[in-house]
């Protein structure tokens, strides 16, 4: 990515990213975290996590919110953006109900568009 292009993403701020977390996961039923670049931890249910998510760049964040699908989060993976920790086997429940997530392209416009606004 040239240095133009990356003036040009917005860089989300920890708060915000956990917000759009919780907006975007936030129906998942697993007990299930992610754990933000700079060690903010969004747990999507009052349950203790057995997996935390480690995200590990606001850029990963952003590919992850355009694309929040188990493919993403495999590829990320598998390019080391970000990391399982806890029970490994605790995740597959956790991509079925990713799979079965919906999020209209005008509400991802929204969620995306509001990372300049903070």
């Amino acid at each position: 990515m040239t240095p133009m292009i990356a003036r040009l993403l917005p860089n989300p701020t920890p708060a915000r990213a956990a917000a759009i977390l919780r907006r975007v996961f936030g129906r998942i039923h697993a007990p299930v975290a992610f754990r933000l670049w700079e060690g903010t931890e969004v747990r999507l249910s009052g349950d203790e996590a057995l997996t935390t998510i480690v995200i590990k760049s606001p850029e990963t964040f952003l590919s992850l919110i355009k694309d929040p699908t188990p493919y993403a989060f495999a590829e990320a993976y598998v390019s080391g953006a970000v990391d399982f920790e806890g029970a490994i086997f605790e995740v597959m429940p956790v991509a079925n109900e990713v799979e079965e997530l919906r999020v209209p392209a005008l509400q991802k416009l929204r969620l995306l568009l509001s990372l300049w606004r903070g």
